[in-house]
């Protein structure tokens, strides 16, 4: 198992600029602009041979209020609970300030071993600062920079001394997760469904538009079944959006979306499919992706209205993947669950399908039969003579003509139109191209 690592300091010290160098990718949002972290982000690492799993958590904001600050203390609470080690981060530039004994006085009443990093200790300037650091009663503080990597060898030698390591079984090593992503508008529930499957407040949620910035992602286990579960930030559309900080965030989950292999576009049961969910439905069957749709707030919802007026954009306006799994459900009330995991094992398996070729190529030529090609460009009829499968995640297809010059595109739309119909392919985008098969006379 590897080491769990929390990193921990009030806001604006280079949390997530640690973050990200541990895990050598820019994962966290790093901005100049404080209480940019909100949820605690987890991500797998490794320090030379130590195997991490590092824990980015929110500043530390004092508040006895039920608001969104507090609800920022609950998570970092918690990650602080579940680490083994925790990482405390402080500003030598800025000295020690009240926040930081406040928060030095919460890690040792938690008992969990800390170690003390004097962040941005560039220079001589800063070692008066360090020195000031022992009265926090963490023991020595090790001279850090997260941005120039300064005292990584340090820290390693540190978190060593915590480290046990666990020798993974053959079975464990080759069983991979599928990589779900939750993405959609602003405050149509997607925290709140990634916090009602993993039945945990996993996720900030609220009232407030836009609490989630950062991809977040979890590794959760639905019937045996492992899965990476990535909560997203809210995408609006491009034209609205004015501030660097949501661009960032933008960025983050439309990368989290593309990468992941199948997506759950969740709607607002009020407002279905309008122009940004399409915009989005669109681009995730383009990149590759499985596409499963959840109705949210289905408790509250005018259900015919909403059904009709869902069935009538689907069929005119994601013809690109006719078929696509739609499931009604309540975050909020944990209804239908249960039936939209079973439709996202469904779509991925669609997703991964093989077509053997011998059937394959009988629907080829039974297609073929009941609607000929039509002529090419030089007046004689497109032959096409075999299909094949090139490869899965999506399924791609390659036909083979002696004169594929001309095929019109509505012809390439019959043939997979009625490849998704024959082998249950819905939902998932399908990929055929034609190529000129070689001469074998030349």
């Amino acid at each position: 198992m590897p080491l769990k690592v929390a990193i921990i300091g009030r806001p604006n010290v280079g949390k997530s600029t640690l973050f990200n160098r541990l895990v050598g990718r820019k994962l966290a949002i790093v901005h100049d602009k404080p209480g940019v972290t909100r949820d605690r982000k987890e991500a797998e690492a490794k320090l030379q041979d130590l195997d991490l799993l590092i824990i980015d958590t929110a500043g530390y904001e004092y508040t006895t209020e039920d608001n969104l600050e507090q609800r920022m203390w609950q998570q970092t609470k918690k990650a602080i609970t579940d680490a083994d080690v925790c990482l405390f981060l402080y500003d030598t530039r800025d000295g020690l300030q009240p926040y930081d004994e406040h928060f030095a006085d919460i890690l040792r009443k938690s008992n969990k071993p800390v170690i003390l990093l004097a962040n941005k200790c560039e220079g001589k300037l800063q070692e008066d600062s360090r020195f000031e650091a022992y009265k926090l009663g963490l023991g020595e503080p090790i001279p850090f920079s997260a941005e120039h990597g300064l005292g990584m060898l340090d820290l390693y030698e540190a978190l060593r001394k915590f480290y046990h390591k666990e020798e993974k079984t053959p079975e464990e090593s080759k069983e991979k997760a599928i990589q779900l992503a939750i993405v959609g508008r602003p405050n149509v529930g997607k925290s709140t469904l990634v916090n009602a499957l993993l039945q945990d407040d996993r996720m900030l949620t609220g009232p407030e538009a836009g609490v989630t910035r950062d991809a977040i992602s979890t590794d959760w286990e639905w019937q045996g079944q492992k899965i990476k579960l990535v909560d997203t930030a809210g995408l609006r559309r491009h034209s609205k959006v004015d501030d660097s900080l949501e661009r960032m965030a933008a960025a983050s989950s439309k990368h989290a979306a593309f990468m992941a292999q199948v997506v759950v576009l969740v709607l607002d049961a009020d407002a279905v499919l309008d122009k940004q969910d399409l915009t989005i439905a669109a681009k995730v069957l383009d990149e590759g992706r499985a596409l499963v749709i959840a109705i949210n707030k289905w408790d509250i919802a005018n259900r015919k209205e909403t059904l009709d007026k869902l069935n009538y954009k689907l069929k005119t306006s994601l013809t690109q993947a006719e078929g696509i799994p739609t499931v009604t459900i309540s975050a909020l009330k944990n209804e239908g669950l249960d039936k939209l995991m079973r439709a996202v094992l469904k779509v991925y398996k669609r997703w991964n399908m093989r077509i053997p070729t011998a059937p394959l190529n009988k629907w080829f030529a039974d297609m073929i039969e009941a609607y000929p090609p039509p002529l090419g460009k030089n007046k004689r009829r497109i032959k096409l003579r075999y299909i094949t499968q090139a490869k899965t995640r999506p399924p791609a297809f390659i036909i083979f003509s002696s004169n594929p010059e001309g095929l019109p595109d509505s012809y390439l739309r019959y043939l997979t139109n009625n490849l998704r119909d024959t082998f249950d392919l819905g939902g998932i985008p399908l990929r055929i191209n034609v190529r000129k098969t070689d001469n074998p006379y030349v």
